[in-house]
């Protein structure tokens, strides 16, 4: 993966084939401490002691269809080569928090790319999670819900195209007015 959304996008996948209902995404960008943290939480089955010693090899697998687990092991890879850190906790029957961190100007950090993409993208695909997304860009914040959507939506499915456009546009548009990088 050559974007951090695209990470975040597989992170989110993850907590979906976990059976979570509940996806909190946050994302700061922080250029006096010269840092980019994402923290994404879910409340899927969680991981026990062993699962999360190994987690992190990539030859590591709960999945039934393939034998390699690569996902957190890039992630990994990535906040590694430019100074930054990840951090996995996890509960079974709880969830999983994962927090891991980029020195936003290393000449390696791959660029943050498309979130309100993304976040179009985890909506459609799980339409019935609820979605939590803040991104702060230094002092500046911008926060969407699903929960929100659904509100006014009523009995307007929130994966129908012209509300996935809609998402997708008010993210677009609310990372643009803070400063966030696109």
């Amino acid at each position: 993966m050559q974007e951090i959304a695209l990470h975040i996008l597989d992170l989110a996948e993850n907590s979906a084939r976990a059976g979570a209902k509940n996806l909190r995404i946050k994302v700061e960008e922080n250029t006096k401490r010269d840092i980019i943290q994402v923290e994404i939480e879910d409340d899927g089955r969680g991981m026990d002691e062993n699962t999360l010693k190994e987690a992190l090899d990539p030859f590591f697998t709960t999945k039934q269809e393939r034998r390699f687990g690569l996902g957190l092991a890039m992630i990994n890879q990535a906040t590694e080569q430019t100074g930054g850190t990840l951090e996995i906790f996890s509960s079974p029957n709880v969830g999983t928090k994962l927090k891991f961190s980029f020195q936003k100007s290393h000449i390696d950090r791959q660029p943050m790319g498309d979130m309100a993409g993304v976040i179009m993208a985890i909506v459609a695909g799980n339409p019935e999670m609820d979605i939590e997304y803040e991104h702060i860009c230094d002092d500046e914040r911008f926060s969407f819900s699903t929960k929100e959507i659904r509100k006014i939506l009523d009995d307007i499915p929130i994966n129908r195209t012209e509300v996935l456009t809609f998402i997708r546009k008010c993210v677009y548009e609310g990372l643009r007015k803070i400063g966030a990088e696109t």
